[in-house]
């Protein structure tokens, strides 16, 4: 199959759910306690005798993800505690060995199967148990070496004993002895994406092992790849990608659309993330925003699945023309008015002429203007938004969207 094929899918989804869950979530002090507060690996290890989460209900995650209109789900099969969330020959540190007794990733996956949704893999390279990630592998090369054939083991079980997989989602390439040029020579990350490949010819690899891959994957921030290059811009909802038990900086419902409109907007994905507490449950914080996340998908989803690279210009003007982004598919562009103006919106730098407007979730009809210098006056609208997240105006243009250009030309 060739990319474009094999890509066809993931440039058509445009949001997705990441899930950062594991022992971690215990502590709830978020995925990095292990190392940030120096505990000792003998003394982590005791939380895998009280991670048995009995409230987890992989298919209930996966219709919230459904009802919130994501289309792919990435679960963190191990983070770099190096505690598994599958059954590993490689390791005993897993859930099927300790007190949960239950391979959370088998369960996940069927359920994604269930419901047709894509599965993606979680897996971070380095384990912070073995010394040698933390002297490098010059100072300690066996301990080094284990941990790189624990991770080659570890991925190929991943590809081989669960079907299918959409998407292998690296993490934890770095070493801070080498400089990230050089990673991949010492994570033989060539020889394990050939051995992914060709246990999995279909799946997309993003480009955290050192290699580019197929996708980019900017973090906690929306920025576009370069033009041709599939990216996918990952972000929490809160202060953290594990649980945290108090958390209350969480994006607004508003915040999180405008950052999906966005990634649309640039030809990209929206990964967003959700941190599950100990017992499986999603926090109802997390499960509010998704749903209304969802309501508003399914009326506006038009704009942003399947949604095409919009250019400069437009950009440049959705800032200060009007209030708001735009997003584009084919001859059509999508307004995206976080700002509702009132009766009539006025929106410059769109050189095409325009053959119809309407509000994408009524169909309501609307008036407008198209002048020669770029400036499109819509006409008629309702005094107030009619979406409190954002109001959505489809235009229809006589072919793919032009940007119009100002400069030179005085007010």
């Amino acid at each position: 199959m060739g990319k474009g094929t094999r890509m066809g899918w993931f440039n058509e989804a445009r949001f997705g759910m990441f899930i950062h869950w594991g022992l971690y979530s215990i502590p709830a002090r978020g995925e990095w306690v292990m190392f940030h507060e120096r505990i000792p690996k003998a003394e982590y290890a005791k939380l895998a005798q009280k991670f048995n989460p009995k409230k987890f209900d992989a298919e209930s995650w996966v219709k919230l993800a459904k009802e919130s209109g994501m289309k792919y789900m990435v679960l963190t099969t191990r983070h770099h505690d190096g505690f598994c969330l599958f059954d590993s020959k490689a390791s005993d540190f897993t859930s099927v060995k300790t007190a949960a007794k239950r391979d959370f990733v088998a369960e996940y996956a069927e359920a994604c199967r269930k419901h047709e949704m894509k599965i993606g893999f979680y897996y971070s390279l380095l384990d912070w148990r073995f010394p040698g990630w933390h002297y490098g592998p010059e100072k300690d090369p066996e301990s080094f070496n284990q941990m790189v054939e624990q991770a080659h083991s570890q991925v190929r079980e991943l590809m081989t004993n669960y079907g299918k997989i959409d998407i292998l989602w690296y993490d934890g390439g770095w070493i801070p002895t080498v400089e990230d040029k050089d990673i991949a020579k010492y994570w033989r990350s060539e020889e394990l994406n050939s051995m992914v490949r060709e246990l999995q010819p279909d799946i997309i690899i993003n480009n955290r092992s050192g290699i580019a891959e197929d996708i980019d994957t900017p973090e906690q921030e929306v920025t576009a790849a370069q033009k041709g290059r599939c990216w996918e811009s990952c972000m929490t909802i809160g202060d953290s990608w594990g649980y945290l038990k108090h958390n209350p900086d969480m994006k607004s419902t508003v915040q999180l659309i405008k950052y999906l409109v966005s990634a649309a907007s640039g030809g990209g994905n929206y990964l967003l993330n959700i941190g599950p507490k100990p017992d499986g449950t999603i926090q109802k914080e997390f499960v509010a925003r998704l749903k209304e996340i969802g309501k508003w998908m399914k009326v506006n989803g038009e704009s942003i699945y399947s949604s095409e690279r919009i250019s400069a210009g437009f950009k440049a003007t959705t800032t200060g023309g009007f209030p708001g982004t735009a997003t584009a598919k084919g001859n059509i562009m999508y307004f995206h008015i976080f700002t509702w103006p009132g009766e009539i919106a006025v929106i410059s730098s769109l050189k095409n002429n325009v053959k119809n407007a309407r509000i994408l979730a009524t169909g309501e009809k609307l008036e407008f203007e198209k002048k020669d210098n770029g400036i499109l006056i819509l006409k008629g609208l309702p005094k107030n938004p009619p979406d409190k997240n954002d109001s959505v105006i489809a235009v229809e243009l006589d072919g793919k969207p032009e940007a119009f250009s100002y400069d030179g030309i005085p007010l």
